[in-house]
């Protein structure tokens, strides 16, 4: 009897566990974030070294630099991971620093917003699903993928957005 409640729990703790969208990681440390527009890819890389590759989603309006609020379009430019939102619509997500001075100024020079809250976060809820690039600027990438960026890249991260 002794030995079925054991395994049983045991089991329970195994399954809970696995159910967890928060992951350990402590393989090297992810010294800068990639994303290349034009190929739909993102590499988190350890110095010159490729990590790990995902296949992304971007901003409804996928060409060209976020210029405004509500563009549709995901930036372009060198930023940091600025901070994380483990409760986000999106399963997980963490933060970019967008705007910085430079996209703040070129918004105002058209009279607007920059806009902002750009996050590379899990995939669509169902009601979202328009097809690839349907974010409103951010990047997009599964759930399961985002759970392992989660945890292995850091606030303070550099990344680098290019077309």
């Amino acid at each position: 009897m002794n030995r079925r409640f054991f395994l049983s729990g045991a089991a329970m703790a195994f399954l809970a566990s696995c159910a967890s969208k928060f992951q350990a990681y402590d393989g090297p440390e992810v010294t800068r974030v990639v994303v290349n527009k034009g190929e739909r890819r993102m590499y988190l890389l350890h110095h010159d070294t490729v990590l790990k590759v995902y296949k992304i989603d971007l901003g409804f309006a996928p060409n060209g630099h976020k210029q405004v609020k509500g563009d549709g379009r995901t930036p372009e430019g060198s930023y940091l991971i600025d901070r994380r939102n483990p409760n986000s619509n999106f399963h997980l997500s963490i933060g970019i620093s967008y705007p910085n001075e430079v996209d703040v100024a070129r918004a105002a020079s058209f009279g607007m917003e920059p806009g902002g809250d750009i996050f590379i976060h899990g995939g669509p809820r169902k009601q979202d699903r328009n097809g690839p690039d349907w974010t409103y600027g951010c990047i997009s990438v599964s759930d399961r993928e985002m759970e392992e960026i989660y945890a292995m890249v850091r606030d303070g991260t550099q990344i680098d957005i290019f077309p």
